[in-house]
């Protein structure tokens, strides 16, 4: 089945939690949402701006209930994924957005960008609760360990860094 809808490059896809629906983003500066078996569109999130906007990160939070997404806009936005309403609009990236995830709780955010940082966000306040430095280049990907104690992310200076979220530092 071909899910059809956007207008412009497709970055990223990703399955819900439950599997039954599906994340996209693009460079058409939308976030849209489809239902996994039928391909029917379910939502389409509007709200990140520039006139060079490109979506380059989506992804569900694990109880599928809300979507973050990562922008060229250097935003970070959630979403809830049932009415296709916009919840928060986090800033603080000076740079192009490229990867945002949840933790698996939900309760937190992280985010990576041009701006050589990796940002954790409250996913309730829409407050930044760190934001880890290091990397001398783009920081392109991030996620959160399985038990949400660790960060891991990849840069262009050719590392890899693993980062305590407790402790605030590269272990």
């Amino acid at each position: 089945q071909t899910l059809e809808g956007h207008t412009d490059r497709v970055r990223l896809v990703a399955f819900s939690p439950e599997g039954k629906q599906i994340v996209s983003c693009s460079d058409d500066k939308t976030v849209r949402l489809w239902d996994a078996v039928t391909g029917a569109a379910l939502q389409t999130l509007e709200g990140h701006t520039d006139t060079v906007c490109s979506v380059w990160s989506a992804a569900f939070s694990p109880d599928g209930k809300q979507v973050v997404s990562g922008s060229t806009d250097k935003t970070v936005r959630l979403w809830d994924a049932v009415i296709g309403a916009a919840l928060q609009t986090l800033e603080g990236h000076t740079g192009s957005v490229w990867s945002a995830a949840f933790s698996p709780d939900g309760k937190q955010v992280v985010s990576s960008s041009d701006d050589k940082t990796v940002r954790l966000w409250d996913t309730i306040t829409g407050a930044v609760l760190q934001t880890l430095e290091g990397y001398i280049d783009t920081v392109w990907l991030t996620a959160f360990s399985p038990d949400g104690k660790q960060v891991v992310s990849s840069s262009d200076d050719n590392t890899v860094r693993l980062w305590g979220v407790i402790t605030k530092a590269v272990l």
